[in-house]
């Protein structure tokens, strides 16, 4: 049976805060989960891209795109059902946020046949291998591109400890995995304090 314990920090963090608190993202502070953002952007304009956010929250990307070079058209899932409802509350234009784990149900990640799949944050409560195994269908079902950060273990001394529930991935066999499927992978770990995050992009090479 499918396990679905990484979404429940998130779950507590809603709990504990309620859906419409920053906190229910997990993330340190919103100025480090608009850098993220920012890399993303930087490293793929998705002005005229269909976007799907693996992991949305409460749509914090969508509303970022919408203010900086905006999208085709987004999709945002999340297994959480209150951060959805809180998104949707938000009525951003052109957005459309649906209610599924898409581990359990990686079809999801076809919604809307997005060029560009991104996931900001959501591999750092994954164990290793569901981790891998998100990055495979999700890369799988994005038309040109993935894109994803995730906490590297490739960090300098000074970076922040990782006692739980998030956790640092193998940086090098992730990166073996995006190169045995695309020679077209960009790779940025040069953003935060002794190399804390790292993200990688993914194209399709015939692209």
């Amino acid at each position: 049976m499918h396990s679905d314990d990484y979404l429940e920090p998130y779950r507590q963090s809603v709990r504990d805060n309620g859906a419409d608190s920053f906190d229910a993202t997990l993330w340190a502070s919103p100025r480090t989960q608009i850098k993220r953002f920012e890399i993303f952007e930087s490293m793929l304009p998705m002005e005229n891209l269909r976007v799907l956010d693996a992991g949305c929250s409460r749509g914090d990307m969508a509303d970022y795109l919408l203010n900086s070079g905006g999208f085709a058209s987004y999709v945002g899932i999340d297994g959480v059902p209150e951060v959805i409802e809180h998104a949707r509350t938000r009525a951003l234009p052109g957005c459309l946020f649906v209610c599924g784990d898409f581990v359990a149900h990686p079809e999801l990640l076809a919604t809307g046949e997005p060029e560009v799949i991104c996931i900001s944050g959501s591999l750092n409560t994954m164990q290793p291998a569901m981790a891998m195994a998100q990055l495979d269908s999700a890369w799988k079902a994005a038309g040109k591109a993935l894109l994803f950060n995730f906490l590297s273990d490739k960090c300098g001394p000074a970076a922040p400890a990782q006692t739980g529930p998030a956790r640092r991935l193998d940086t090098m066999a992730i990166l073996r995995w995006a190169f045995s499927r695309t020679p077209a992978v960009a790779f940025r770990q040069d953003y935060f304090r002794s190399g804390h995050d790292a993200t990688v992009l993914m194209r399709r090479s015939e692209i």
